[in-house]
């Protein structure tokens, strides 16, 4: 079987996935058209609250996607989904967070401001490179009335151009620092952007691929879907072997390609000391994780060791893990 067998819709984060900084992954751009065109509809959900579902879309075109905006799930729209089951309609919303956020609060019906002064009934948050501390400010001012708050997501890294910046979670931490409550969250891992996804395009068996344990598949997981981990972009071998159980993917890839390719099984021998995926066995011998052969592929070779070492039931600080597992 291949990971896209039985599949009727993938669902695919951006960074990490499909693009890193300004330039498309390999072989994402090719993969994810091929799925598109074998009949499963493809879909993106991504974190970011900065852009818009049109400029989004309008990005991933511009690698050679056959992307629309009403393909692409973002967290503000899942934020303005929670925010509705909040407070009354048409209410008045303090908004920290830029266009990508105050364009969906409007389509939601509601007005925004950005003053506490203005009494609004919920404050929505979500990241923006210009929110500064007066924005912040405001947020914990209105905040104290003790209305309703909701946040876009909890990244607490954002990968942009220069390299990794802090992220919205580092922004709803000093909130919550101010005021000694945490608010709803509607992006990734919740399960609240999952669901919008799924409903929208009516996902049956859906599938999603990410790139962070901590987002990614701790969401998907959360949402019972089928999750594929990709190693192209913030988590490697290193915290895949690491996984708790909230964590783990359905199935591993090297990049995209790995969509269409025969999955293979994993064989464990009856003690859960040796893994076997295609040639490649590793073994555990007493706190030891060893790679008796490598085979030809190390993708199974990651495959193997982690599910050795969650099938062990030992926290990985424990054990003695050969460095050829993650380096």
């Amino acid at each position: 079987m291949t990971p896209l067998d039985g599949i009727d819709v993938v669902l695919a984060d951006l960074d990490g996935v499909v693009y890193t900084g300004a330039n498309a992954i390999d072989y994402a751009v090719d993969s994810l058209n091929k799925a598109a065109a074998e009949g499963v509809r493809v879909g993106y959900i991504t974190n970011n609250a900065s852009r818009t579902d049109v400029q989004v879309a309008e990005h991933l075109s511009s690698f050679g996607l056959k992307v629309v905006p009403h393909d692409v799930v973002t967290s503000p729209q899942a934020a303005v989904k929670l925010l509705a089951g909040l407070v009354e309609p048409g209410s008045l919303i303090l908004v920290v967070g830029g266009v990508g956020l105050t364009s969906e609060v409007e389509k939601a019906g509601f007005t925004v401001t950005r003053q506490a002064a203005d009494e609004p009934a919920a404050v929505i948050q979500g990241f923006a490179p210009d929110v500064a501390w007066k924005d912040l400010a405001q947020a914990s001012f209105a905040l104290h009335r003790g209305i309703p708050w909701v946040a876009t997501n909890t990244d607490w890294t954002i990968p942009v151009e220069g390299g990794i910046a802090p992220g919205n979670g580092t922004l709803v931490s000093a909130v919550h620092t101010a005021v000694g409550t945490l608010p709803v969250v509607g992006g990734k891992p919740e399960k609240a952007i999952f669901e919008a996804a799924v409903a929208r395009f009516g996902a049956e068996v859906p599938l999603f691929i990410g790139d962070r344990l901590d987002t990614d598949i701790i969401g998907a997981n959360r949402a019972g879907i089928r999750s594929a981990h990709v190693l192209t972009g913030i988590d490697g071998a290193k915290q895949l072997l690491a996984a708790d159980t909230d964590s783990r993917p359905t199935f591993i890839l090297d990049d995209l390609r790995g969509l269409f390719e025969p999955y293979p099984p994993t064989e464990l021998s009856h003690d859960n000391t040796v893994a076997t995926v295609g040639k490649s066995v590793v073994r555990l011998r007493g706190t030891s994780v060893e790679v008796v052969k490598s085979g030809d592929s190390q993708v199974d070779v990651i495959r193997a060791g982690s599910a050795l070492i969650w099938a062990s039931g030992q926290p990985i600080y424990g054990l003695n893990v050969a460095p050829e597992l993650y380096s």
